[in-house]
């Protein structure tokens, strides 16, 4: 496929919608005050325990809280990650059961407190092939919001698919997989998330300028830039092409600042939120990350 060359003209001078995965001990409207205090603009969190299958209901005056804090913080838009055991592709049906009945939960309860975005890793399949992965975890989709399409059409939530590293038998390494995904559910407001480590580690080369407009090209020409509703902006502790999974600090990994600067000016992400999900070794760290990144912007 020929690339268009896409434009890697920065945007203009703005301040970029950066914020930061916030914990949600104490209730989930902690998770508010904690990215307000950090100078965050968007954020997001877990709605729930991301390590188990189950989890208790949400409140009725948590939901309030939650509802009350976000309209006096001013922050937009919510974002949700759900829960890490969910696999939408699985070939067991144990499994696959207990991942439909626990993103169902991860919708209701996104529903229910106003969220804008809920992301989702597509899964694995082990034993079936990519086709029957995908054709299993669009299924997956389906049966989850199965009576949920028009309270989410009106809510304003939707469902994003993130970019994997590709790790073991992982779906959606490449921009074309997840197009996949997003082609069996019809009907279904879906969309993606990109995830820079996890792409970087698939093959996607942001550090070098022509490599990154080739990447951007295939983004734009698969699941379309308008499609990528947030970014994970995450360095990589893992090299390029690994297929390994490892989040680093902004600015000290293998990506490095200039391949990070160029998806945070892309003029087309400009109004997009920008997550990071770094991790905190040390006191203070996502304060660093967060300064990083915004002293990456129209670098």
């Amino acid at each position: 496929m020929k690339s268009k060359r896409h434009s890697l003209n920065p945007a203009a001078s703005r301040t970029p919608r950066l914020g930061l995965h916030t914990g949600i001990a104490g209730g989930l409207h902690r998770s508010i005050e904690q990215a307000k205090t950090k100078g965050c603009l968007t954020w997001q969190i877990f709605s729930r325990n991301p390590r188990g299958w189950s989890a208790r209901p949400l409140a009725d005056t948590e939901i309030d809280l939650f509802k009350e804090h976000r309209l006096a913080a001013g922050l937009d838009p919510c974002v949700i990650h759900s829960c890490y055991l969910i696999n939408m592709a699985a070939t067991d049906a144990e499994i696959r059961a207990k991942s439909i009945a626990a993103f169902r939960d991860e919708v209701e309860r996104s529903l229910a407190i106003g969220a804008n975005y809920l992301v989702i890793h597509p899964g694995s399949a082990r034993g079936a092939s990519i086709a029957e992965a995908i054709a299993t975890c669009a299924g997956s989709f389906h049966a989850a919001t199965a009576g949920l399409e028009r309270a989410m059409l009106d809510g304003g939530l939707r469902i994003l698919i993130e970019n994997t590293a590709g790790q073991g038998e992982q779906i959606g390494r490449t921009f074309g997989q997840v197009r996949q995904i997003l082609d069996h559910c019809p009907g279904l407001p879906m969309g993606m998330c990109l995830d820079t480590a996890h792409s970087f580690a698939a093959g996607y080369d942001w550090r070098d300028q022509l490599a990154a407009a080739e990447s951007f090209d295939e983004l734009d020409q698969t699941v379309g830039l308008d499609n990528v509703y947030v970014v994970h902006f995450n360095d990589s502790k893992a090299p390029f092409q690994s297929r390994v999974d490892r989040h680093w600090h902004i600015g000290a990994g293998e990506i490095g600042a200039t391949g990070l600067a160029r998806v945070l000016n892309h003029p087309r992400l400009a109004d997009r939120p920008f997550i990071l999900e770094t991790p905190q070794d040390e006191p203070g760290d996502d304060l660093r990350n967060l300064t990083a990144a915004l002293a990456l912007a129209t670098r």
